[in-house]
């Protein structure tokens, strides 16, 4: 039997072998745990990390340090910061990467506000 981890980890090989980012196209890195988000901009031949963003960074963390920061809204919130910051950058496109989650819920909410800002994948 098959558990959801080896399924997780079975999408994020399968996807990792296809996505690579590169200078001009990097690679939108989304990762969640149990309580944060983390999303990097990686150039793969560089081995760089070009920009970050993280619910754990200080304007996320408001009044409850305890609190599950890896929610819809949340979410939301870094999708639309990363694209800023990445455009900041120079960055205008890039591959996703969704780390083996399936796309929908928070990882579609997340992809949706980077497009809105304005990055292209």
């Amino acid at each position: 039997m098959v558990t959801k981890q080896e399924l997780r980890k079975r999408r994020h090989w399968r996807v990792r072998k296809k996505v690579i980012g590169t200078a001009e196209r990097p690679r939108m890195s989304v990762c969640f745990s149990g309580r944060n988000i983390h999303v990097q901009f990686i150039d793969d031949l560089k081995g760089m990390t070009l920009a970050a963003v993280s619910t754990t960074e200080e304007n996320f963390r408001k009044a409850d340090a305890k609190k599950n920061r890896a929610n819809v809204p949340f979410a939301k919130e870094v999708g639309r910061l990363a694209a800023e910051r990445a455009i900041s950058k120079q960055i205008k496109a890039v591959v996703f990467d969704r780390g083996g989650s399936r796309y929908h819920g928070k990882i579609k909410t997340l992809a949706d506000a980077a497009r809105e800002v304005g990055l292209v994948f």
